[in-house]
């Protein structure tokens, strides 16, 4: 940040230039690896809850083009998952009171 300062503040010279690209290009990578696994983990789970591969979740690795060919594969394709069925127990209805 005092770097960022300082070229502020006097006449741009090129190793300052070059030293604030090369913390910039080494921060780049990081925070889109953090977006990355912030849309893929959630991705993941719920391609395996849906009951396709998991490993579709991968596809959020290509930018944008692969996220939205996941979401269409996730909206218009057939879930393979069985519908919830009734509760093995049920409790009795209480008895009608009797006059």
């Amino acid at each position: 940040m005092h770097n960022f300062a300082l070229l502020l503040q006097d006449a741009p010279n090129a190793a300052a230039i070059q030293h604030l690209m090369m913390v910039v290009l080494a921060i780049i990578p990081i925070i889109y690896a953090v977006i990355v696994a912030i849309v893929m983990v959630p991705c993941w789970f719920i391609l395996k809850k849906a009951g396709f591969s998991p490993w579709l979740s991968l596809m959020c690795l290509i930018p944008s083009l692969g996220t939205l060919v996941l979401l269409y594969v996730l909206a218009f394709a057939d879930w393979k998952i069985a519908p919830v069925g009734p509760p093995g127990w049920q409790p009795e209805p209480p008895f009608p009171p009797q006059a």
